[in-house]
């Protein structure tokens, strides 16, 4: 369960989403996956808060029972993501269901204190039946739905339904003006860069970001990078924006440390990147232009990245090592056997996968398996940053478990300064 909203939480919905793909596979289930999105969620909580906007996300889980069958499964997947399981199949009967969604969402006024909020949904649908893909590629096709409907004529900030459709996804058209915007977005310096603390809680001095990037798209919005991508498929503009990406943040953090600051910047990079063999002497090349230490840079690359590209995955540690760059890997936990990534991979960095952070304040086998699990990592030598935190509720769990580091929107949410106080969390 949902500590915060009392739903399901996304370990339960997925063991759930599975069990009802096993029986549409052999032909003993039809139902549909309804993704829905708060649209600019960012803005509610930096108007109201954390707390306001946790006020609110427990008033819509109300809602969200009121309008749902009593067949219909509900859970919370992430912060501002919520998600529902449903026998209702139909093209129709779906798009009338997901806009009583929307609707109920956008009608609502939430009470944040003596205040009164209104925020909107994207809801994405996606059917299944016999045909359908594995779980994961059911999450991404609901979550592209969702994204798609901004998309939409009338839509550009969402409060909208879509009904996902592969035809709209695999149109090469579309493909090849999503990488056009890209290439005008880097031809014009339009990204911005943000960047949150990640805070010791081991009494560690040593200043820690990471970095994160968003395009400012033709009508000044912003986009992340979950939004933007088809640069996962575009090799070349992949590693060029990896690149831009590092220069940018290079160049920052040159100026922070000049000030006195002995900081250190994480910075996630493609697997294209991972696989270049150019990549060590350029980054090599960087450094001593910006007149940085290779210690000041963390790269972080996915779990699954370095799975899939094991062997190069090694080289590019080694490669990085003699630079005196280090490794972080993200979304770890999740493999069937996570360890052995790192027998080959020298990471000095473990971000943990966001889902151990909700299943520990949830679950005594939770917190027993993520002590355990950190354990082993302290064995090896390596650091574990826990992310997503929220709340201070959950500090002293995390500090018994032995996690080295905490980052989330209880600390700071992303911003485009490098201006958190250290000193007050030692």
């Amino acid at each position: 369960e949902d500590l915060l909203t009392g739903l399901y939480n996304r370990p339960y919905f997925t063991d759930n989403l599975s069990e009802k793909r096993e029986l549409a596979v052999n032909g003993k289930f039809q139902g549909a996956l309804i993704y829905i999105e708060l649209d600019h969620f960012e803005g509610v909580r930096d108007q109201h808060s954390i707390s306001g906007a946790d006020t609110l996300l427990a008033q819509l889980a109300s809602v969200l029972r009121e309008i749902a069958d009593e067949s219909d499964t509900i859970a919370r997947l992430a912060d501002d993501t919520f998600a529902m399981l449903t026998s209702a199949f139909m093209e129709d009967a779906l798009k009338e269901k997901g806009e009583g969604l929307r609707a109920a969402i956008a009608d609502h006024v939430f009470t944040i204190g003596q205040k009164s909020v209104q925020i909107t949904a994207s809801v994405g649908i996606v059917r299944i039946n016999d045909t359908v893909p594995d779980v994961k590629e059911l999450f991404e096709r609901a979550h592209k739905a969702a994204s798609h409907v901004s998309e939409l004529p009338n839509m550009e900030n969402g409060n909208g339904v879509y009904v996902y459709s592969a035809l709209d996804f695999d149109n090469s058209k579309r493909h090849e003006d999503m990488v056009a915007m890209l290439q005008q977005a880097l031809d014009e310096n339009r990204f911005r860069l943000l960047f949150q603390p990640i805070i010791s809680l081991r009494g560690e001095s040593q200043e820690h970001y990471e970095t994160f990037l968003r395009m400012i798209n033709n009508q000044g919005k912003e986009i992340s990078p979950n939004d933007f991508l088809p640069v996962e498929d575009t090799p070349e503009l992949a590693t060029k924006l990896d690149r831009w990406v590092i220069i940018q943040n290079v160049k920052s953090l040159s100026a922070h440390r000049s000030k006195g600051h002995d900081t250190r910047l994480l910075i996630t990079i493609t697997h294209h990147t991972l696989v270049d063999s150019t990549f060590t002497e350029w980054l090599g090349m960087a450094l001593k232009a910006a007149n940085l230490p290779g210690s000041s840079l963390i790269l972080q690359i996915s779990e699954d990245a370095a799975i899939q590209h094991l062997n190069q995955a090694k080289a590019f540690s080694e490669g990085l090592a003699t630079l005196g760059c280090a490794i972080s890997l993200s979304r770890f936990g999740c493999a069937l056997n996570p360890f052995n990534t790192l027998k080959h991979v020298d990471a000095r960095y473990i971000k943990l996968d966001g889902s151990f952070t909700e299943d520990v304040q949830s679950s005594e086998e939770a917190r027993e398996k993520l002590t355990e699990m950190v354990g082993q990592l302290h064995e090896n030598k390596r650091k574990c940053i826990m992310p997503l935190v929220e709340s201070a509720a959950i500090l002293s769990t995390l500090w018994q478990a032995g996690i080295d580091y905490i980052q989330g929107y209880y600390l700071q949410a992303p911003s485009t300064q490098m201006d958190y106080d250290f000193s007050d969390s030692e």
